[in-house]
């Protein structure tokens, strides 16, 4: 093959095949694997190798392929091929690799006739095998080369013949002084002789190529000397400058790119510590002991032990440790996961990677930082109902856990004993952590943890000592805030962009402490060595342009930084919030009284200090921008939400301790509701919408659930309306702008537009004690910001409902967003199909159809991104009547035209065809210019025998056919997007009867427009589905359906029974008389039935003749059969067996007037059983034709007439009675509150669906008082809350009045008894105390003799 393959390569040859199966071979050696090499080694041996390639016939190519795999396959290898080494076979290659380099080097004059695959074979493929084979580690050992020097030297010598040829390419140049090199090294590692004048040749190669290299360096240096001469000492330090700054960015980038797997690395730690029992095998004493919680317990005590011993670094890690153990996994990005995954497979052996977590503290990184506040008032987002996979445990399952184990105990003894700030700082952290989401279970150890071992007393001072000493802290930094302002003003300017970069760069700063230190202390050294070049290379300059900048930021951040003592404030703020989180009502009241000795109200102190840090009477002159900066409206923030979960519930105690309080909290409170905050405003308006979201909530919850008025009147004090009503309008506005800026904040809890939809709550419960207040929250339609008001009035809803204690509430709320999706179809279904239970009441099905309403609007929310579908689910009606406008429309022409083999499409006499036109381009004008219903019925209809006039009757079907399916289609595609049928499941969607009788109509459709045209008839049926009258019809038969087939079946037993009795004794009588058909009829077709072996067994007796001839000519009928005879032939006996006489009553009995002896022989008198003929007759009729098929008819009547009355009862109900209460209209004559009024503002029932959704869609951590409530209830299916025969407007007028006011003195008397209890213990502790000092002050007497006693009071001493 290679001898005739010399001079030409075909690509399709042989030998090209054998080729690229040597590469393929070559290409899987590639690299270092023993046993792909072995396995190669077996299939093309070296022998094969060194006789193929030494051949004389041996093309370049296939030596390229060759060499190639022998390189691969047993130089370049993981183990060593000893035959590769000890042989001659390599020598053997080395001496033809001679040959071939000597025609390489010989063949370079003429290049046009050069061989370039020898020139590649010998630069490339040669100097790589002889580089391998000499570099490689197993070659040293080999003893061979000793003994084959001069086939060494005369390779060195070619390679370098080689090396001076001028056609080489670069990259074949470097790799020919590379195998130069190897073999020069070799040569002098083994001591081989080479020729004197090659060894200079070599060196001086080598020499020269250095001097290159180092002559290009002095070069560069040179010229880098000189430019650093060239440049100013200002050019320089600008370099300097740049390299600080490009140090930095670099600093940043590391740290972006190794925070994920340093916290990938440490999430694994928390993982080990916190599952330590998957280390050990299963049933070991080591596991057992881990899995009953023994580790974190004793490591849980231990952390107690390193506080004792003052070991505070590893205490703050030990309790970081545990807080991590709570917190949700953070996106580590691939490589983070990658490694995450690597250690837990280390660790655990291989087990599926853990779930992602997300931060649930939100004082997390960093000493004594406020970190970020947790937003929304009541806590902490989304957490509550989020699951973690913390070895598959939930959040709340952790919690529970670590508490189990002594984790609370812990914290409570850390915060009593705590001696540094740090160790303090870090046990809220953890407390927050244990309490996030709201957990009862922590909640309540915490409460009898303190309670049972008498320790709130203390554990409250530390909370009351850190309050006071934030509130001096702040008392005394104040002023100096103050005094500042004038300069900070002037400095504004040139500060601003400094908060700007501040934030830029504050995400990237969440990185371990030691790596902190260790980026700090690199940038302080680069700062120290720059300003020792600067101080070098200008004395004068160095501290202005250095430090001076450097100086000032610093300076002003330390200005607005809040010292240690106020920011511990913000956690613990948090923590006590957490205490009280769901409305503990146990916690609620234990902040403000533990029934101590020493009671400290933390209620109140909370209180303070929000007054200290607003600068307390600043609220009412205006001035609270001076207090409040972007560095303490979180710790405000925090204070308010705090505030809030004290008094929420209700917590009446709370409230009027808040309310009460002799400070300016409620002033200062709502201040921020009514004030602008500047400057704060004007850069951070976020900041202030969610500081005045926080104060309404606040108030609001003040006043939540109070039957009196005396904390709304408090509110009010230094409120005034205009102001309160003003703001709601401002932020209104400002929603606007926003919206028409592009946006898109109006999910945010503090967009404007929810900020001034709270603050409306509010001024709607502040009207009720206000009557100014309440007329301007009227909306006018005239005055300028009356459009907000009228949109908070139409997006804000309110309810009645009924507590435990059976009191009702009033609950105003804002209409959740998704309320909006309901479809009127849906509202009129429900309005009208709602059914009542036994007690008469329709809560119960309405509560139950709330959940498939809430998934309908969530459809029909993702339908609206969906254009095409939305529109045509908008317009369902539309699609419907169409298709049953065309269906009547395609039924009348086939009832009057049907077969159509007679009407053909024809032409019109010249003035009707005018006269159509002319209707056509009339209603077209119509539609166009008045698009009315009739207009476009005329344009249709005229359109339509315009058709059947032009193209024919039959097209104009098929086109009319056509045009009802698309239509249904589009119909069922509006159906399914209105429904969102597809999205509850095919099992759903095939038990949903409305869909699959849409599917069916489709069917039909199509089925008349590609079969027949009669199926259009079964179109029609459509009308019952449409017509709730029709509906009721068909109800009258199906719905005593059972009554009906019970009363049918008793009717065919005696049909029965009547036969048999008919078969047995009047067999004969049954004669009936029957028309035949004539004989043309009776006679089947020719070519149909004749030429059957059917036709002719059923008719060969009958006369056959056909085309037109008459059978009667050849034989006349009448001349053959008498007529006596044809007589008898009319009538038949249908009782000749038992099945005939049965198919005979049932037919002719029940359809005849008198019965089944209307169609029997009339008997004689005479004949024997006369008598019993009338018997019988007589008994069918009375039975089966009076009896059974009026009881048949009675029932269907009675029925009709029952849905007829139900349906005028529904109706009257719906008009006269409340959907909710049950109330009637005739209770409200006569009173303040009109029936109209009740159903549309107290108990509308779309209200309390808005309710039910939006305690669905919020959550849990932010509800209020009657949410909490409402949703338990809801979650218990409990309708309880339901307000039933009861209504507030009616209760405030009658009796139940009075006792909401007997329940108000009654709890003041409870209240005034447990304060006379707690007085008389301690009278009586006082008592006990004077007691005891009488009786040491008498021992102190008779130990020291007293003088006698005077007994006349006149007489001196």
């Amino acid at each position: 093959m290679m001898r005739s393959e010399r001079d030409r390569m075909d690509e399709n040859s042989p030998l090209m095949y054998h080729i690229h199966l040597v590469e393929l071979l070559a290409v899987c050696t590639e690299g270092k694997n023993v046993y792909t090499e072995i396995k190669c080694n077996s299939l093309l041996p070296l022998d094969d190798i060194v006789r193929v390639v030494t051949h004389e016939d041996c093309i370049p190519e296939v030596k390229i392929a060759y060499i190639n795999f022998l390189n691969h396959c047993y130089v370049d290898t993981e183990v060593e091929m000893k035959e590769i080494y000890t042989s001659n076979h390599m020598w053997k290659l080395f001496e033809n690799f001679l040959v071939d380099i000597c025609r390489t080097c010989n063949n370079t004059s003429d290049r046009k006739h050069a061989d370039s695959i020898l020139e590649k074979y010998v630069t490339e493929i040669v100097m790589s095998i002889v580089t391998t084979f000499f570099s490689s580690p197993f070659s040293d050992q080999s003893t061979t080369l000793q003994t084959r020097q001069p086939v060494f030297v005369q390779l060195l010598q070619g390679v370098f013949r080689v090396y001076h040829c001028n056609w080489l390419m670069p990259s074949q140049k470097a790799s020919v002084e590379s195998c130069i090199r190897v073999l020069s090294d070799v040569a002098k590692s083994r001591a081989i002789a080479i020729p004197v004048d090659l060894d200079s040749q070599v060196n001086n190669l080598f020499l020269k190529s250095h001097n290159i290299v180092q002559k290009t360096a002095m070069n560069w240096r040179m010229t880098a000397r000189n430019a650093a001469r060239r440049d100013s000492v200002l050019a320089a330090s600008r370099d300097y400058r740049n390299i600080i700054e490009r140090l930095q960015d670099i600093v940043s980038a590391l740290e972006d790119r190794l925070r994920p797997l340093v916290q990938a690395e440490l999430s694994v730690l928390v993982d080990v510590l916190h599952r330590p029992e998957l280390l050990f095998p299963e049933n070991t004493d080591a596991r057992r002991k881990c899995e009953s919680g023994g580790f974190i317990c004793k490591l849980i005590k231990h952390t107690k032990q390193l506080l004792e011993e003052n070991e505070e670094k590893l205490c703050i890690k030990v309790l970081q440790t545990l807080r991590e153990m709570m917190t949700k996994d953070r996106g580590y990005g691939e490589k983070g996961e990658a490694l995450r995954q690597v250690l837990v497979n280390r660790y655990y052996g291989n087990v599926r990677p853990a779930g992602r977590r997300e931060s649930l503290t939100s004082f997390g990184n960093g000493p004594l930082s406020p970190g970020g506040t947790c937003k929304a008032g009541g806590g902490g987002g989304s957490s509550g109902s989020s699951s973690m996979s913390r070895g598959e445990m939930s959040l709340a399952d952790v919690q529970c856990h670590l508490d189990k184990e002594g984790a609370s105990n812990l914290v409570i003894d850390l915060i009593m004993n705590a001696t540094s700030d740090r160790v303090f700082h870090e046990s809220i952290l953890l407390a927050i952590a244990l309490l996030e989401g709201g957990n009862t279970t922590i909640q309540h150890s915490f409460f009898c943890r303190l309670t049972e071992d008498k320790k709130s007393e203390k554990f409250f001072k530390v909370f009351y000592d850190r309050m006071k000493v934030a509130q001096q802290e702040i008392k005394a930094t104040v002023t100096v805030n103050t005094s500042d302002l004038g300069n900070k003003k002037k400095d504004e300017d040139s500060d601003r962009d400094a908060p700007v970069r501040k934030r830029v760069k504050e995400p990237t700063t969440q990185i371990t402490e030691e790596v902190r230190d260790q980026l700090l202390e690199a940038s302080a050294a680069t700062r120290k060595a720059y300003n020792t070049y600067r101080r070098e290379a200008d004395p004068d300059d160095h501290y202005s342009a250095a430090d001076g900048p450097q100086s000032a930021p610093d300076k002003n951040k330390d200005d607005l930084e809040m010292s240690a003592v106020i920011t511990i404030m913000q956690p613990i703020l948090r923590f006590l919030q957490l205490l009280c989180e769901n409305h503990n009502r146990d916690l609620q009241n234990f902040l403000r009284c533990q029934n101590n000795k020493t009671n400290y109200n933390l209620v109140c102190e909370t209180l303070q200090f929000l007054d200290c840090i607003c600068g307390s009477t600043t609220g009412g002159l205006g001035l609270l921008g001076l207090y409040i900066n972007e560095k303490n409206v979180a710790l405000i923030n925090q204070t308010l939400e705090s505030l809030t979960e004290y008094c929420q519930g209700p917590c009446h105690e709370n409230q009027n301790c808040i309310a009460t309080h002799e400070s300016n909290g409620i002033d200062i409170i709502t201040a921020l509701i009514l004030n602008d905050i500047n400057p704060l405003g004007k850069k951070r308006m976020d900041l202030v919408l969610e500081l005045k979201n926080n104060a309404s909530k606040l108030l609001l919850a003040i006043m939540e659930s109070r039957h009196d008025s005396e904390n709304a009147e408090r509110i009010l004090y230094n409120m005034r309306p205009k102001e309160l009503v003003e703001v709601i309008k401002k932020a209104y506005m400002q929603g606007e702008v926003e919206f028409e800026d592009g946006e898109n904040g109006e999910d945010l809890a503090a967009s404007p537009r929810n900020v001034g939809h709270n603050i409306y709550i509010l001024a709607h419960q502040l009207a009720r004690h206000n009557k100014e207040l309440q007329n301007m929250l009227k909306p006018g339609g005239q005055i300028e910001g009356d459009e907000a008001l009228e949109f908070y009035a139409k997006h804000t809803a309110q309810i009645e409902i009924v507590r435990l204690d059976r009191t009702m509430e009033q609950i105003v709320f804002p209409v959740p967003s998704i309320c909006e999706f309901l479809t009127k179809e849906s509202k009129l279904r429900i309005y009208y199909t709602t059914e009542r239970d036994e007690q008469g009441s329709k809560i119960n099905d309405f509560f139950l159809r709330s959940e498939d309403l809430f998934n309908e609007m969530n459809w029909q929310k993702k339908l609206r991104a969906q254009p095409v579908l939305y529109w045509c689910s908008r317009n369902m009606s539309f699609w419907s009547s169409i298709s049953f406008n065309l269906a009547v429309l395609m039924n009348l022409l086939v009832a009057f035209f049907y077969p159509f083999k007679g009407v053909r499409g024809g032409t019109l006499e010249p003035h009707l065809s005018g006269l159509l036109w002319t209707a056509m381009l009339i209603s077209l004008a119509i539609v166009i210019a008045l698009p009315k219903p009739h207009g476009i019925r005329a344009l249709i209809a005229s359109t339509i025998l315009r058709l059947i006039f032009s193209v024919g009757l039959q097209p104009t079907l098929f086109l009319l056919g056509a045009f009802n399916v698309c239509n249904k289609i589009i119909f069922l595609m509006s159906f399914v997007g209105n429904c969102g049928t597809f999205t509850r499941g095919y099992k759903a969607m095939i038990l949903d009867v409305e869909f699959l009788y849409h599917l069916l109509y489709l069917l039909i459709c199509a089925m008349g427009l590609f079969v027949h045209e009669f199926f259009y008839s079964l179109l029609l049926f459509d009308l019952v589905y449409r017509e709730e009258t029709l509906l009721n019809v068909i109800k009258s038969v199906t719905r005593n359906g059972r009554s009906i087939i019970l009363t049918a079946v008793l009717a065919l037993i005696l049909v029965y029974l009547f036969s048999i009795v008919g078969y047995l004794f009047f067999k004969d009588d049954f004669i009936l008389e029957v028309d035949k058909l004539p004989n043309e009829t009776l006679l089947p077709d020719h070519t149909e039935a004749g030429d059957t072996m059917t036709g002719e067994f059923l008719y060969s007796d009958v006369c056959r003749a056909g085309n037109g001839e008459n059978c009667s000519s050849v034989i006349p009928s009448e001349e053959l059969i008498p007529k006596e005879e044809i007589e008898e032939e009319d009538k038949e006996h249908t009782c000749e067996t038992l099945l005939m006489c049965i198919v005979t009553v049932l037919s002719h009995g029940l359809r005849s007037g008198g019965g089944v002896g209307d169609v029997l022989r009339k008997p004689s008198k005479e004949e024997p059983l006369f008598a019993a003929r009338v018997i019988y007759d007589l008994l069918f009729f009375f039975m089966v034709i009076i009896i059974v098929l009026n009881l048949i008819f009675g029932v269907i009547i009675d029925t009709f007439a029952d849905l007829r009355s139900e349906k005028q009862k529904k109706e009257e109900i719906l008009k006269t009675t409340c959907f909710i209460c049950g109330l009637e209209r005739d209770k409200f004559d006569n009173k303040t509150v009109t029936f109209e009024e009740h159903i549309k503002e107290e108990h509308n029932m779309w209200h309390y669906l808005c309710f039910i959704v939006l305690v669905k869609v919020k959550d849990s951590t932010e509800y209020t008082g009657p949410e909490s409530y409402v949703a338990e209830m809801i979650k218990e299916r409990n309708l309880d809350w339901f307000p039933r025969m009861r209504a507030m407007s009616l209760v405030s007028s009658d009796s139940e009045g009075e006792q909401n006011e007997l329940r108000n003195l009654q709890e003041k008397l409870e209240s005034t008894m447990k304060l006379v209890t707690n007085l008389s213990g301690q009278l009586s502790e006082l008592k006990d105390q004077m007691t005891e000092q009488r009786k040491q002050k008498q021992r102190i007497g008779l130990l020291g003799h007293p003088p006698p006693v005077n007994v006349n009071p006149q007489q001196p001493a």
